[in-house]
């Protein structure tokens, strides 16, 4: 089984911005390590928001040093290119077919706008193996979001 990272960007990944953000990240699983054992490590963007780390554990481990290093890269990517990864309250959910970031406490209004309902996609940004990343695409009613079902 893979351990996965989700990073989801406040902005659109695109242009020169998407292939630096690319290069770069291919480069840093390249070298990763934990406890000077090479991690086997891939690195993408999906839909233009979202940073992918994955790492197959059976071969090695990211140790606690190795997810330091990680976070430290992901940390100089907010810095070098003025984005949000790290912000734990941006939920990224599909809206007409494209994929709409926002604050968690906006999606009371946009349910009241009817622009989301139950049956809405919201991406889980929270899935930490091959498995949870394979239904990484939930229904708003499955998700921590459904408690805004009753309030809008």
């Amino acid at each position: 089984m893979e351990k996965v990272w989700i990073y989801l960007s406040d902005k659109v990944l695109e242009g020169t911005l998407l292939s630096e953000i690319k290069d770069r990240g291919e480069a840093f699983v390249k070298n990763w390590k934990a406890h000077e054992n090479p991690l086997n490590a891939t690195f993408e963007v999906l839909h233009n928001r979202f940073l992918i780390v994955k790492v197959n554990e059976a071969i090695f481990n990211a140790s606690g040093c190795s997810i330091d290093k990680l976070l430290r890269f992901v940390k100089e990517l907010e810095t070098d290119f003025k984005i949000q990864l790290l912000n734990r309250l941006l939920v990224a959910c599909k809206i007409d077919n494209e994929i709409e970031v926002m604050p968690s406490h906006k999606v009371k209004d946009i349910l009241a706008l009817g622009e989301l309902n139950e049956n809405s996609i919201v991406y889980n940004t929270a899935a930490s193996n091959t498995f949870e990343f394979l239904n990484w695409e939930q229904p708003l009613k499955e998700t921590w979001l459904k408690k805004y079902l009753s309030l809008a």
